[in-house]
């Protein structure tokens, strides 16, 4: 069996939860004999790919930049992606994301459609009106012969959202990023606060970032020591510096730009990780959190309590005062954070990489 990867997402993301996973599936099926794999990508910046030096990929002029790079990057590597799938030299084909340009060059081969997050559906105001990932999505939704949701909460948004069959429709969870025993405790370079609260990920819309700040603004101020870290997302914008220095937290919450071996060492010491979100459809950030022992508060909506299950506390991310009281209350109480961590290692186990990968190999041969 051969299944056929496209650039799309690997051209898009350095890094990321979609072509870490993408990542993961290509890496297992290539040292798996029964499943062969390739990936029609000429170029690509991505972090992850850097370990599959096997892959016939290059990076693109990258000590010039220039107005268009990106969007020469995404011309060079779709033309190269046309022309793998065209060949069809594959059995299935499996895009990265939700581009249909390749829909002319299928023939009848069967494809694969991997559906993260429903965000664009629940919160269209929130991405601008020539934004086509919603109606993209929904077209290639109902041509694929089968279909992907990363949680049984994005399988019932897609049937809610896009009238899809039930059956069509197979929920296959992630795995966990990192290695629970495989990464060192060994100082990294940076300055880090004696006790932190972890945010990751993008601050905009959705993610709540603001709400959570103004939330736990008075157990900042309580607690002299206790900062909040601010992992990825791009430097603070101006606008959120008016906001810290109208909270009087400007020098209570910083911003880093990491890798995953810093990002381990920062789940490790802090004291706990906030994912305060309205809605994800899966949320890798709980099992890295969980894989490092690192305490878990998370929003009570739509996938974090089937991922996180009782290894994490939770709280309505509409509400202040519920995240505040649940920040305050694990903070300051020891016996609870152990009995998170010891959960959060548990929990964690249930979710594998190789399960993953096993499971979407028996999906695709079902449908050969």
């Amino acid at each position: 069996m051969k299944v056929l990867y496209d650039h799309q997402i690997f051209t898009s993301q350095t890094y990321g939860g979609i072509s870490r996973y993408f990542f993961e599936l290509i890496k297992y099926f290539n040292n798996n004999d029964e499943t062969e794999c390739e990936l029609s990508l000429k170029y690509s910046y991505n972090y992850y790919l850097k370990e599959l030096n096997y892959l016939p990929h290059k990076t693109f002029l990258e000590n010039y930049s220039f107005r268009g790079k990106y969007r020469l990057l995404n011309i060079l590597n779709k033309k190269a992606s046309k022309e793998y799938i065209f060949k069809g030299d594959y059995d299935i084909f499996h895009p990265t994301y939700y581009d249909p340009y390749f829909l002319d060059f299928l023939s009848n081969k069967p494809f694969v459609l991997t559906i993260h997050d429903m965000i664009h559906e629940i919160y269209p105001e929130m991405f601008p009106l020539k934004d086509e990932t919603s109606k993209r999505k929904k077209l290639l939704a109902q041509k694929a012969t089968k279909i992907i949701a990363v949680s049984e909460n994005t399988k019932k948004d897609i049937i809610r959202f896009f009238s899809i069959d039930t059956n069509k429709i197979e929920v296959i969870y992630h795995g966990t990023p990192f290695d629970m025993n495989g990464s060192s405790d060994n100082k990294v370079d940076i300055d880090l606060p004696e006790k932190c609260i972890l945010f990751v990920g993008s601050r905009s819309g959705y993610k709540n970032f603001n709400l959570f700040v103004e939330a736990i603004t008075p157990v900042l101020a309580e607690n002299t020591k206790l900062k909040v870290v601010c992992i990825g997302g791009g430097n603070f914008k101006e606008i959120e510096k008016e906001k810290f220095e109208r909270l009087n937290i400007t020098n209570k919450v910083y911003q880093y730009s990491v890798n995953d071996d810093i990002l381990t060492y920062l789940y490790k010491k802090a004291i706990v990780f906030v994912f305060p979100s309205l809605y994800e459809g899966f949320g890798i950030p709980i099992l890295e959190a969980f894989s490092c022992g690192c305490p878990v508060i998370a929003s009570n909506t739509s996938s974090f309590p089937e991922v996180a299950g009782d290894a994490a506390i939770y709280f309505d991310p509409t509400d202040k005062l519920s995240i505040f009281d649940s920040v305050q209350k694990v903070i300051y109480d020891n016996n609870l954070r152990d009995q998170l961590v010891y959960k959060g290692y548990q929990r964690v186990k249930e979710f594998t990489w190789e399960k993953t990968a096993e499971k979407t190999k028996k999906l695709y041969e079902n449908i050969l």
